[in-house]
């Protein structure tokens, strides 16, 4: 809740500099006398405007105080009118200088009809933004004239980003009780949008059509975690899921997929457009980077650049990024790119909590999944969010992740969603060739050895995604197919057996 501003009367200065008339903060004190008469008058009117204002949202501060006396009685189910308020104000030096007890039925006087009460509440709570904003203008002009060596000018500017959103937000009260009828009827309409797509999904598609139907696609406000150990591909298949999305946006014309922003800690824009346009032109990025390219693959990327160009995906490559600041650039970027939905972070680990708190990294990593999961929820929009495991997985024969496997902290498995696993047998297989041991035959170890290079070739391209928490849906297995000359992860039909 935002707090009560005292604002000095303000100079106005002309484009010349030259001292003009004083001006006062906005306000309407006609509106507040009307508004508490009508209240005084009919307690009732006091459930329509309850959650929008605030006792500190009137510019006359008597005004706020009975207004603050008349929601105390009202929340302990007792009336409030001039005379159950009479006592209250008997010796109040303030109510006196406007005239007393007497100035309540005053106010009862200057009845509104029910019907204007929340147009006279509205204009209110505008009047006290406006202030608000004077106020926050004073401090940011205040704020940029002091040297704090502390506090930088972008520091600064994602301070003032952050109180502008809140400011924005104060009074929002759409979110209240919604009676089951109507969330159902939302319901139906988000199936009936999803039968009539192609896709037939109800969320974000990743592109890979098995996990779409495991998971009916990324879901709106819901905290994703895709973790896995070094070298199994999460940067690569988180990736992959943001440009199919964004793609999907592109061609179906805004039918399907989203905008997305990708919050790359880990790897510069540069490497990651590298990447991007090695996969959509099927030339490996490591020989673009080695600059081993065939002049007809320049075509190639030339048509592949001028696809990748219109694709809505944003790519912030700041590192050492605050979970704050992170929560400013997304807020920022939905204001600006209204399709945006999807948020993929690259990854959880890189990120730091409030630099005012001295905690440990348990706790910080606590924070910063109950700030990813509060962006989702606000911005109604999945966060994607990769994470490290813990190197008990090289420590057990059986190299599947698993939810104890989570890095740092319980409450990443807590906050989150749905949390999925990226697994490649393949690499582990490939560490693993077997040698002679000195008492073993060579029957026996051509026998052995026949059966590693049998099942190195099972598991050849293959990954597997082990969804292994999902709050609204069946958990599971998903195979993959994985190259890895273009750090691809793509559909793979059923070739060992059904996992639904």
């Amino acid at each position: 809740m935002s707090e009560p501003v005292n604002l000095p009367a303000l100079r106005a200065v002309s484009s010349s500099n030259e001292v003009g008339v004083v001006r006062t903060p906005p306000h309407n004190i006609d509106a507040e006398q009307a508004l508490l008469g009508a209240l005084l008058v009919n307690n009732v009117v006091y459930e329509k405007i309850g959650e929008l204002l605030q006792p500190e949202h009137f510019y006359d501060p008597v005004h706020g105080r009975i207004y603050g006396a008349i929601a105390t009685l009202i929340s302990r189910g007792q009336i409030a009118d001039p005379k159950t308020l009479r006592g209250l104000f008997d010796n109040d030096p303030a109510l006196t200088a406007v005239g007393g007890a007497n100035y309540l039925v005053d106010l009862a006087s200057n009845i509104v009809t029910i019907f204007n009460v929340g147009d006279y509440a509205q204009l209110v709570h505008d009047l006290h933004l406006r202030r608000q904003l004077i106020a926050l203008g004073t401090d940011v002009v205040n704020d940029a004239f002091q040297h704090d060596l502390d506090k930088p000018a972008k520091l600064q500017i994602e301070s003032t980003e952050a109180k502008l959103f809140e400011l924005a937000r104060t009074g929002e009260t759409d979110r209240g009780f919604v009676k089951l009828e109507k969330a159902l009827a939302v319901s139906i309409k988000m199936a009936e949008e999803a039968h009539k797509r192609d896709s037939h999904i109800t969320g974000v598609t990743t592109g890979l059509n098995d996990i779409d139907r495991k998971m009916g696609g990324l879901q709106r406000s819901d905290l994703v975690i895709l973790a896995g150990r070094p070298s199994m591909g999460k940067t690569a298949l988180a990736t992959n899921m943001a440009f199919n999305a964004a793609h999907a946006y592109f061609k179906s014309e805004g039918r399907e997929g989203s905008g997305v922003a990708f919050f790359s800690l880990e790897m510069s824009s540069e490497q990651l457009a590298t990447r991007l346009l090695g996969d959509f032109s099927s030339v490996p990025s490591d020989k673009i980077r080695r600059g081993e390219i065939k002049t007809e693959d320049f075509t190639k990327f030339v048509e592949a650049s001028q696809t990748l160009s219109r694709v809505p995906l944003y790519i912030d490559d700041t590192p050492a990024l605050s979970v704050s600041g992170l929560r400013t650039r997304a807020r920022r970027l939905k204001r600006m790119v209204p399709h945006l939905g999807l948020i993929v972070i690259d990854y959880l680990q890189l990120l730091h909590g409030s630099a005012s708190k001295q905690e440990n990294r348990v706790q910080e990593v606590s924070e910063i999944t109950r700030n990813l999961k509060a962006l989702a929820k606000e911005l109604d929009i999945p966060v994607l969010a990769l994470s490290q495991l813990s190197r008990a997985v090289e420590m057990r024969e059986d190299k599947t992740p698993q939810l104890a496997d989570l890095r740092e902290s319980g409450s990443i498995e807590q906050d989150a969603d749905v949390v999925m696993f990226v697994y490649r047998e393949e690499y582990y297989h490939a560490r693993s060739e077997p040698t002679r041991r000195a008492d073993e035959d060579e029957g026996k170890f051509n026998d052995r050895y026949s059966r590693w290079m049998q099942r190195g070739e099972e598991v050849n391209n293959i990954a597997e995604v082990v969804i292994a928490k999902q709050r609204h849906g069946p958990i599971g297995t998903v195979k993959l197919h994985f190259d890895g000359q273009f750090t691809r992860f793509s559909n793979l039909e059923k070739r060992f057996g059904d996992d639904e």
